[in-house]
């Protein structure tokens, strides 16, 4: 992993030194390239908000919060969310207006930049044949195929709709692969709102600042057992706590819903090593770093193989998806073929395999990881360079297309460190960052992300963004 002058453990060697010069024939979006779907004017207008202010109390009244998923809300960082008209690219354009540099990427999937041109083209082609058949499709096998070929893993490989889903299948599966009913999960991962995993669950929980969720049973949550990440001793207590129960050890391998967190060096060996040693799986939800960090994802990166992966995001190219596969003996449980049931309407829609299929094409392209290596370094060493000159409490870290920062001086090695973080100074630097034409996570505890469509000018131009905020607060 790469990580750079802050507090996040390295887990293997700086890749700065395996940059690519192939990464120069990447395809960017130009300045000229970019359709803009609202008027503004050529000249620098003042930045307002008024149009996204009005609508958002108009949703307030319509949508519980005016949002239909909580982080979106701006709860951690004041001030009321921003509407959005357009993207293209690595930029976003609101209904005001306003122009931004992207580092939210739909929370990971524009891996390729938003609205890509090839994938439009083939989205526009599928979508004349229909856009949901409810039954198996020729497209379906492609991506599985794409998909089973990449991340090590996975030999078989069953298609959702959304992340959440993705976990709950592989919570059941998982279940009744060992026969076992307790797991442990990891203060700060986020495996979806499903009842058994909302318990010191990060990413929107943390950002409003809810342990858990109303409305869940203690049922629901009573075979949940959690450990801070990166933490071997308590994963091995509670094994011996627990002797025979644990059916599996869930875990984002690279946290990103409490802000992005590497694991430990040997920390993934551990456990692997421990579940095997007592009959539970190990399971990777890489719903977030799936051909992120690399194109077989963290399991490919750290080279550790688990039992049962989930995925999302990159593999829909924008549209809802998910997916969880492992190997074929526990995957054969999964109805029709075993006794295990799961099932979708839309499960393996059309346009989600096809974006899918654009998507993982381009990112085979030689040179990709490279690019998004060179570009994601440059970023976190340039945020954490002006943070500290300006006299911030700052560290942070970054493995190829994903990074993260935390307003404190470190380490971060869970989600308690993470705590630790100055999230007023956060909120004044996200508001100061978007009147800059920056948009970062509205919320110290998430991730960020790049994309092959980000130049080296947005690259240098939001350090230079970066440095004016930093003395402003």
């Amino acid at each position: 992993m790469a990580s750079v002058s802050g507090g996040v453990a390295l887990s293997c060697p700086s890749r700065l030194s395996h940059r690519s010069s192939s990464s120069s024939h990447r395809r960017h979006v130009s300045s000229s390239s970019v359709k803009m779907a609202v008027s503004v004017d050529e000249k620098k207008k003042s930045f307002t908000l008024r149009k996204s202010e009005e609508a958002f109390e108009i949703a307030k009244e319509l949508m519980p919060g005016g949002v239909n998923s909580p982080v979106r809300a701006f709860k951690s960082v004041g001030g009321q969310p921003i509407l959005f008209d357009s993207v293209k690219g690595s930029h976003m354009w609101d209904i005001d207006g306003n122009e931004y540099i992207d580092y939210v990427g739909s929370w990971g999937p524009a891996i390729i930049g938003h609205a890509d041109d090839e994938v439009l083209a083939a989205l526009a082609e599928t979508m004349k044949k229909g856009t949901s058949f409810g039954a198996p499709c020729l497209l379906e096998n492609i991506l599985a195929e794409m998909v089973i070929s990449a991340v090590p893993s996975i030999e078989m490989v069953r298609f959702v709709n959304s992340g959440t889903e993705a976990c709950m299948g592989m919570l059941r599966l998982a279940r009744a692969f060992t026969g076992k009913e307790k797991i442990i999960k990891f203060e700060g991962c986020y495996h979806g709102h499903a009842d058994p995993f909302l318990v010191k669950a990060g990413s929107g929980v943390a950002t409003l600042g809810l342990p858990d969720s109303p409305g869940v049973p203690r049922a629901a949550t009573f075979e949940t057992l959690t450990s801070p990440f990166n933490d071997l001793s308590t994963v091995e207590k509670l094994f011996e706590a627990n002797k025979g129960e644990i059916a599996a050890v869930i875990l984002e391998p690279v946290v990103g819903n409490s802000g992005f967190i590497a694991p430990k060096p040997d920390f993934l060996n551990a456990l692997q090593e421990i579940t095997k040693e007592n009959g539970a799986l190990l399971v990777f939800d890489e719903v977030m770093t799936g051909f992120r960090i690399s194109y077989g994802g963290a399991q490919e990166y750290f080279g550790i193989t688990p039992d049962i992966t989930t995925l999302g995001k990159i593999i829909g190219g924008g549209l809802p998806v998910g997916a969880y596969g492992g190997r074929r003996e526990i995957m054969e449980l999964v109805a029709p073929a075993g006794p295990m049931y799961q099932a979708g309407t839309l499960s393996g829609n059309p346009l989600a395999m096809t974006a899918g299929i654009q998507t993982l094409k381009r990112l085979k392209e030689p040179g990709s990881y490279e690019y998004l290596d060179k570009i994601t370094g440059e970023l976190i060493q340039g945020i954490l360079d002006a943070g500290k000159k300006a006299g911030h409490a700052i560290c942070g870290g970054y493995i190829s297309g994903m990074f993260g920062f935390f307003f404190t001086e470190g380490p971060v090695y869970n989600f308690g460190d993470a705590k630790n973080s100055d999230t007023a100074k956060f909120a004044r630097f996200f508001r100061g960052m978007l009147e800059e034409g920056v948009y970062f996570a509205p919320s110290q505890f998430e991730a960020g992300f790049t994309s092959l469509a980000h130049t080296p000018e947005d690259i240098q131009q939001t350090i230079a963004a970066a440095e004016k905020v930093f003395r402003k607060i």
